[in-house]
Order: C-alpha cells, then sequence, then structure tokens
C-alpha cells in the first residue's frame, strides 16, 4: 500500500463555507484522496512550546476568532478522538531533548475544523491536532520528517495555513486584481515547489520578494515546512488549488 498523501492547504476564514468556488474544491480534493485513517493537523493558530498534543477523545471546536456573525460560532465538527495516533506521535517525537506535552482540552481550531468540514463532511475520521512547536522552517521541516512514518499507516498530515497572509492589507485592487506583492510571492513560492528548490523555500523571508508583505508574521507559512519534511523527499509538490480570495493566495498542495 503506497504512503498516503500529505496536503497544506490555506484554510481561508469562517466564510470560506460560503465560498462555492472553494467549498467545491476541497471536497473535490478529498474526494479523490484515499479515505485516511486518521488526520494529523498542523494549523498556523496553535503555536505551542514543547510541541503538545490536543484533545484525545472527546475533541471540541475552538472558536477562535472576532466580530464575525453568531452562525459561524453554532458551526459542529464531532470528529471522534485518535488516542491511537497520539500514542504514536509521542513515540516517535518524545526525547528529553524534544518532549512532548498534553493539552486534553484543547480542541480544532478554525484553522483544523473550517476546511475538515468541506473535505470530510461526515466528521467519521479520527482528528488529532498538534503545535507548532516552533516558527523556525527547518525546525519545522524536521518535524515533518519525524511524522513522515505515520503516512504508512493511513495518516492524513495537513499543514493548515495561507499562503500569504497580511488581514492588515487584505484586499482586491483595480478590476478585481490581487494586490502585487500577493501575486509576486505566489508566483515565487509556486515556482520553488516546481523547482524542488528546498533551500529557497526554508530561507523565504530572505529570498522571496515581497516577503515581509506577504507574511509580517510567518505563522499562515509555517506549517507548510511540516507537509514538505513530511513528502518532498518521495513526491514532487503539485498545486491542487490556486487563486485568490481577498487578495490573499489560496495555493495548496499535495505530495504523494
Amino acid at each position: 500500500m503506497s504512503a498516503t498523501p500529505v496536503l497544506y492547504l490555506s484554510h481561508g476564514a469562517p466564510p470560506l463555507a460560503d465560498d462555492p468556488l472553494w467549498t467545491s474544491q476541497l471536497a473535490e480534493w478529498s474526494a479523490g484522496l484515499p479515505k485516511p485513517k486518521a488526520i494529523l493537523v498542523v494549523s498556523a493558530h496553535w503555536e505551542e512550546a514543547p510541541l503538545t498534543v490536543g484533545a484525545t477523545t472527546t475533541v471540541p471546536l475552538v472558536y477562535d476568532f472576532w466580530g464575525f456573525p453568531e452562525h459561524y460560532y453554532q458551526v459542529t465538527y464531532p470528529a471522534p478522538g485518535a488516542p491511537e495516533l497520539a500514542a504514536k506521535v509521542r513515540k516517535l517525537l518524545h526525547s528529553p531533548q524534544t518532549p512532548v506535552h498534553e493539552a486534553p482540552e484543547r480542541g480544532l481550531d478554525h484553522g483544523a475544523y473550517v476546511p475538515l468540514v468541506e473535505m470530510y463532511p461526515d466528521a467519521d475520521v479520527p482528528v488529532l491536532q498538534v503545535s507548532m512547536p516552533s516558527l523556525d522552517p527547518r525546525v519545522l521541516f524536521e518535524l515533518g520528517r519525524k511524522l513522515k512514518p505515520l503516512r504508512d499507516e493511513g495518516v492524513l498530515i495537513i499543514g493548515s495555513g495561507f499562503f500569504t497572509h497580511n488581514l492588515s492589507a487584505m484586499r482586491v485592487g483595480t478590476h478585481g486584481q490581487p494586490p502585487q506583492w500577493s501575486t509576486e510571492f505566489d508566483q515565487w513560492g509556486n515556482d520553488m515547489l516546481r523547482a524542488g528548490d528546498l533551500d529557497a523555500l526554508l530561507d523565504f523571508e530572505r529570498k522571496a520578494p515581497a516577503a515581509q508583505l506577504a507574511h509580517p508574521r510567518i505563522e499562515h507559512f509555517a506549517p507548510l515546512f511540516v507537509s514538505l519534511g513530511a513528502g518532498i523527499e518521495d513526491a514532487k509538490p503539485e498545486t491542487v488549488i490556486d487563486g485568490y480570495w481577498y487578495g490573499l493566495a489560496k495555493r495548496s498542495i499535495q505530495l504523494g
């Protein structure tokens, strides 16, 4: 049996559910994947060191956003917990130098459940979220490499962020065009992924055009490196979704 693919997806905000194109793209993507035995999510919205394992029994949702209409806070996603997956994560990662902590009450934030509602709406696949212990691309790449064996056991590893992410400059320009900083960074990122230029991607803050505008803080690009670590040695990244949402690049990729 071949290894389960690895994803990096741009997860959007709660109103993603109102975008018929984007929701259909996510649904079509998951329909073309082998159904996973479990899902492991690393989201831009949970930074905690050392690496921390979230809820493994009842998995609540974390409505980590403000100022939206009330119905976005009523969304549910009763996915089963994944205690067996959590045990495997601990085994793969724990050492005196890299302890693994527990947060049994910490549920799925919107970087996890918003896309999963569209991709696996039956909520019948066990889901585990773990924190990003660092924003250092090399640390996260090595984390992905350590998690890679899970793919052979049917685990879908998802890095969830946004390919460009600057909310203060989020806008659609003249004639509906995204801003130049977003298109420049997106094109550069696509070129580097297609070329498999891992060194450039790891050093994106210095090498990418408009990097500081595309990512004033890098937490939404950072999950990409977990995905690359878990998959780039076996497969070339392929873009599954591209385009823009309010000027932000929603490029999403698959490895394997």
